[in-house]
């Protein structure tokens, strides 16, 4: 397959369970399935990883012959006859089914990614509710929580490979692999170490991946719940909008259904004080680092603060460079992160406003993801001896507390978010990055001139922890004439 080079003007006409489809050449048996709506289970397969064939759950006969193929890693050929559906291939993938069950913890209504697992799924679909096998020896180690973050439960991991190519090839982190073969093959880390001691820059990217139970957030909605029943407690949060598009793919609705109003409303029913907007802290962040720009470039660099400046939303850009490009963090800017100002601004307004004492405001921060979550533990303690952010919840932890609470988010009213000190949403100094037209110079890599106080500087805009690393590169080598870079897309591989 690795040697294969389809020619994407020509097309391939085959027949799948009977209907004839026509598709470019190249398709996967898989997409040209999905096509005609013909549904082939699959497991191991992720529409942004590669193909890799593990689990053998999508196997169809291809042209009356005896031997099944993989089709999420089979290309179509003209006149393939393809059925995707009998007695033999539903007999093979029930035991393939049973098989993955038969070394998997059932404990599936306890379970984080219950409803929600791939391996679930796959066993209502075959019917395999009474595993037909089971493995009396299994030797269950329990989960280990990493840095207060992400929770590795081994015993459920499915040996699918996802979280090994979203590691290594995506992020070019390389904290995950493999090892052994055959029943010794497993999932790892290098050398068997803690994820905090390797390469891991928690971004997550190997829990979204993950199809069951065994890579996830950690869960720290029992703690959140335990503040707003504590009447000494006065809970406070900041929430994006990034969180309504999120809750929308959670609930399984249109995207754009759930607005930041709703999520207000919910917020104030379970019991939160004030819900401020993660937007206005994410402004004056950014409004820092425009500043800073404007100051490193009337100086045309200088010692501890050359350019190019390199700025990003995610965290865990700043766990990648200070693992990868220790020598590079210069490049960073020296602001406070809008977590860090989300806790510090919303413990001294709400004391300041209700002559609280501040130790008994917590501020619980909704965050997209899991490097937010790392980032709030880095975070640590504030000058007063009280932490900056109590809680970082993920919007995934979020959602299962407002199933927990009953709120149906569609019907609740709009609600407006409080505000800071009577201060209200700044306006984004960089909002001129949006709308310049970026040319692609590189895959994943864009360039645009951007008139700055009247002088024109060259912008990067780079998708990607592995185009980031050829930028940083460059960078190192001296060869970047850009003076501003902005890295997108660490948290997300779609």
């Amino acid at each position: 397959m690795s040697h294969y080079k389809p020619d994407p003007n020509k097309s391939v006409t085959l027949t799948i369970d009977g209907i004839p489809v026509t598709v470019p050449e190249g398709t996967r048996i898989l997409e040209a399935a999905q096509k005609v709506k013909v549904r082939i289970p699959t497991l191991c397969d992720h529409p942004a990883l590669g193909k890799r064939a593990v689990c053998r759950i999508c196997v169809v006969e291809c042209d009356g012959r005896g031997k099944l193929m993989a089709a999420c890693a089979n290309y179509v050929a003209e006149g393939m006859n393809i059925v995707t559906s009998n007695a033999r291939i539903t007999a093979i993938r029930k035991m393939i089914v049973e098989l993955l069950l038969a070394n998997h913890p059932q404990e599936c209504l306890t379970c984080v990614r219950s409803k929600k697992c791939e391996l679930q799924s796959l066993a209502e679909q075959f019917s395999s509710t009474k595993p037909l096998f089971r493995n009396e020896a299994m030797d269950r180690q329990p989960p280990k929580t990493e840095n207060g973050t992400l929770v590795r439960d081994m015993a459920k991991c499915v040996r699918c490979g996802r979280c090994v190519e979203a590691c290594q090839e995506r992020q070019t982190v390389r904290a995950i692999n493999s090892a052994h073969r055959s029943i010794e093959y497993e999932i790892c880390t290098p050398y068997g170490q803690d994820l905090s001691g390797g390469t891991c820059i928690f971004c997550g990217q190997c829990a979204d991946v993950c199809p069951v139970g065994a890579l996830y957030e950690y869960d720290q909605s029992a703690e959140v719940w335990e503040a707003l029943y504590n009447s000494d407690k006065h809970v406070v949060a900041q929430i994006g909008a990034q969180a309504g598009r999120i809750l929308d793919d959670e609930f399984g609705l249109p995207p754009g259904t759930i607005t930041n109003g709703a999520m207000v409303s919910a917020l104030k029913h379970m019991g939160f004080n004030k819900v401020f907007d993660a937007g206005f802290f994410a402004g004056l962040t950014r409004k820092e680092e425009y500043s800073e720009l404007l100051a490193r470039l009337k100086n045309n660099g200088q010692p501890g603060k050359p350019l190019p400046l390199i700025i990003s939303e995610s965290p865990g850009w700043l766990y990648f460079t200070e693992k990868f490009y220790p020598d590079l963090v210069n490049h960073l800017p020296l602001r406070e992160s809008p977590q860090s100002k989300f806790g510090t601004m919303a413990k001294a307004s709400e004391s300041g406003l209700s002559g609280l004492d501040p130790a008994k405001i917590t501020p619980v921060s909704v965050v997209p993801g899991i490097s937010e979550k790392y980032e709030a533990q880095r975070l640590g303690m504030g000058a007063n001896g009280s932490r900056h952010v109590d809680i970082a919840l993920t919007v995934k932890e979020l959602a299962r507390m407002i199933r927990l609470a009953g709120i149906d988010l569609k019907a609740l009213p709009e609600s407006p978010f409080d505000s800071v000190n009577g201060d209200s949403a700044t306006d984004d100094p960089f909002t001129a990055l949006s709308r310049l037209d970026f040319t692609e110079v590189d895959q994943g890599l864009k360039e645009a001139e951007l008139d700055l106080d009247g002088s024109k500087i060259k912008v990067l805009a780079v998708n990607g922890l592995a185009n980031a690393r050829k930028v940083m590169d460059s960078i190192r080598k001296g060869e970047c004439k850009a003076a501003l870079v902005e890295v997108n897309g660490i948290n997300a591989l779609l």
